[in-house]
């Protein structure tokens, strides 16, 4: 494509190019970013074994350091979304991932669970930067045709980092002690921040509208199509007004506020359900009466049936719309969360609706974040994300301490599940309510 003008459309230079090797260096960036994201989040879950042994503690013991975790990620994406907002996507995914990596290199030096709950939550508000930035960086690299299918290939490497700490975690802890654990986990995430400081670029369309470093999006833009011709003249387009304010109040403001509810409200609700069948099924499982093994695979399945649930979706909400998919997504993951309190119902049928229950929930994490990404404008996006993702974070939270109140309660499984199940309906009930916005179409959706 050869523009000889003096003005360079910049979304649509990218729509009507090949996704070439500058565009995917920087997805694949991202997606290890990302991994390791996943990777750091769930080590704690991993080497919780070794620990009570180590330390001679209770599992109660461990439960504020769970929370103190997840609770760092909240504070992380709310604050860290609007910085990137102000001051660009690259700087704040690159900080954040060498904070996070030094501050798992510095876990393995806690001895008491005080400590370790300290510095699991500073660690925390570096893993909770990596998503929302990591998202609207590879959307605004994306051509529109492939927008959502990326975003969700690079969202998915969070599931893939948590499968992948499970089976190093195996491996390492009974080699080299859990600490090795965290070594690991710091110095990948320490490699990739200084690779992406080297070659991860900033977004353009976010430089266009903060009228900064112009010389280097005229090179990005060189490396997309090398037939584009720029002059110093040339004027960027990204069809966008930069927002002025505070980033979070943009978010209720210009037609903005519903979608900016509905997506609080799904997010909470979704991260509820999958952070308790995350946490919760393999023992609910082992207390029903599977063996150890079978119950670890009921895990094992939930997070395979997300992982190809987000490829799938990708792809169909590309050729179709967001409401379309995550509507009738929804109603089905209510549907099998139900059925997975069952009793008396074969292996076979359990995996399988555990299965559909995975590639609903899990695999609809991503696209509800793929949404997030593709509504709001390139000012807002990361803060969009970020939010978005903030306020879901409570609901994983909240979904864990609800699984144990019950299990507590001694109410039955079939029971449980049913009411674990409502948050899925709610779920559907705020992507019927998106109707009529052409933000839920990703062909009409902000660039």
């Amino acid at each position: 494509m050869s523009t000889a003008g003096k003005t360079i459309d910049i979304p649509d230079l990218i729509n009507h190019n090949k996704i070439g090797s500058f565009q995917i260096g920087m997805l694949i960036l991202c997606g290890l970013c990302v991994i390791m994201d996943g990777f750091d989040v769930q080590a704690m879950g991993y080497v919780a074994p070794a620990i009570i042994a180590d330390w001679h503690v209770s599992k109660a013991n461990l439960g504020p350091v769970f929370g103190a975790g997840l609770l760092g990620m909240l504070v992380g994406s709310l604050v860290f979304s609007i910085t990137a907002d102000k001051f660009g996507r690259r700087p704040v995914l690159i900080g954040s991932t060498i904070f996070f990596a030094l501050c798992m290199l510095v876990t393995p030096l806690a001895t008491t669970i005080e400590q370790l709950q300290l510095i699991r939550f500073i660690t925390g508000l570096g893993l909770g930067a990596v998503m929302p930035n990591a998202m609207a960086l590879a959307g605004e690299y994306s051509p529109l045709r492939k927008k959502v299918t990326l975003m969700m290939l690079v969202s998915c490497g969070f599931t893939l980092g948590a499968v992948l700490g499970g089976l190093l975690s195996a491996a390492l802890i009974p080699a080299f002690g859990w600490q090795s654990v965290f070594y690991v986990g710091g110095v990948v995430p320490l490699v990739i921040g200084v690779l992406m400081f080297f070659l991860l670029p900033e977004s353009m369309q976010f430089l266009v509208l903060k009228k900064r470093k112009l010389d280097k999006v005229a090179q990005w833009l060189k490396r997309i199509d090398p037939t584009v011709t720029i002059t110093a003249d040339t004027q960027y387009v990204v069809h966008e007004k930069e927002h002025k304010g505070a980033p979070v109040l943009q978010l209720f403001t210009g037609g903005r506020a519903k979608m900016t509810i509905l997506l609080w409200v799904i997010n909470f609700m979704n991260l509820l359900n999958l952070y308790f069948l995350s946490n919760w099924l393999p023992t609910i499982a082992k207390e029903a009466g599977l063996s150890t093994a079978n119950a670890v695979l009921a895990g094992t399945a939930l997070q395979v049936g997300g992982t190809i649930g987000t490829l799938v979706m990708g792809q169909l909400i590309d050729r179709s719309s967001f409401r379309r998919i995550l509507l009738p997504c929804f109603l089905v993951a209510a549907v099998a969360i139900a059925l997975i309190g069952r009793p008396d119902v074969s292996l076979a049928f359990l995996f399988i609706t555990i299965f559909i229950a995975g590639f609903c929930v899990v695999g609809g994490q991503p696209a509800v974040n793929a949404l997030a990404a593709s509504y709001y404008p390139t000012t807002l996006r990361s803060t969009g994300i970020g939010w978005s993702l903030g306020v879901g974070r409570i609901g994983s939270i909240i979904g864990p301490v609800l699984g144990g109140e019950l299990i507590r309660l001694n109410w039955p499984n079939s029971t449980i599940f049913l009411v674990v199940a409502i948050p899925a309906i709610v779920s559907a009930v705020m992507v019927f309510a998106m109707r009529g916005g052409p933000q839920t179409a990703p062909a009409k959706a902000a660039a």
